[in-house]
């Protein structure tokens, strides 16, 4: 099955040279679950020849705002309404998340509480949590009407969201590890962000994820199991 990665962002270069780009993160993330990969750098107006190119899609995160007056976006937009009105399954991670709800018909904006950093927990109606880290302040205020919301928390509420059998998207990133978190706070998050957000990222460190929880449901949902 290929997938078609819509990377969005490019990751800091100290990170690079470590981790790779946005799209590597989640290649490593999915591997040895069937999956090839084909990266198409819409952040540079790269996109795909057709939403047929590929059998499901994944958009990446970014630094960019998807409220932001950039060229790529609007088609990046119309590309995720065209996969949706197609029925081909697209998966969304923190920017990805935020530009299809807004494509769809959500609302976008920076959180009043400002930034999340780091572990969070997120709970859904009937109890069950998720741990997963987290780099962001911009998150989806107002979901579409065609959305379900699965988790959120008090600094997230829609931090997880389905759109039938077409859509599953995510604030919180999946795919970065505790090491990634830490490496990423002294990359990009020193002097941006509050200290005290920061320490208590750090503390939060050593704490257990639900990263290979949700690498199984993003294979279930792009073989549709």
């Amino acid at each position: 099955m290929k997938i078609g990665i819509l990377q969005t962002g490019i990751a800091a270069d100290a990170l690079i040279t470590k981790h790779g780009d946005y799209p590597d993160n989640f290649k490593t993330f999915l591997q040895n679950r069937g999956f090839e990969f084909e990266v198409y750098e819409v952040i540079n107006n790269i996109f795909p020849d057709g939403i047929n190119d590929c059998d499901g899609w994944l958009v990446t995160g970014s630094r960019h705002g998807a409220y932001e007056k950039h060229d790529w976006i609007p088609p990046l937009e119309k590309f995720i309404c065209d996969l949706y009105e197609a029925d081909i399954p697209l998966i969304g991670v923190c920017f990805g998340h935020q530009i299809i709800a807004q494509a769809l018909g959500g609302i976008v904006e920076k959180f009043k509480g400002g930034w999340t950093v780091g572990r969070q927990v997120y709970e859904s109606d009937n109890g069950n949590k998720i741990k997963l880290n987290a780099y962001h302040q911009d998150q989806v205020i107002s979901a579409p009407k065609c959305a379900t919301k699965i988790s959120g928390n008090e600094n997230c509420k829609n931090a997880i969201i389905t759109y039938g059998q077409k859509a599953f998207t995510m604030q919180p990133h999946p795919e970065f590890s505790n090491t990634y978190i830490r490496e990423l706070i002294d990359a990009r998050g020193i002097g941006l962000i509050d200290d005290k957000i920061l320490e208590n990222a750090r503390n939060n460190l050593m704490e257990d994820l639900d990263a290979k929880e949700i690498a199984n449901q993003f294979e279930a949902f792009y073989k549709r199991v």
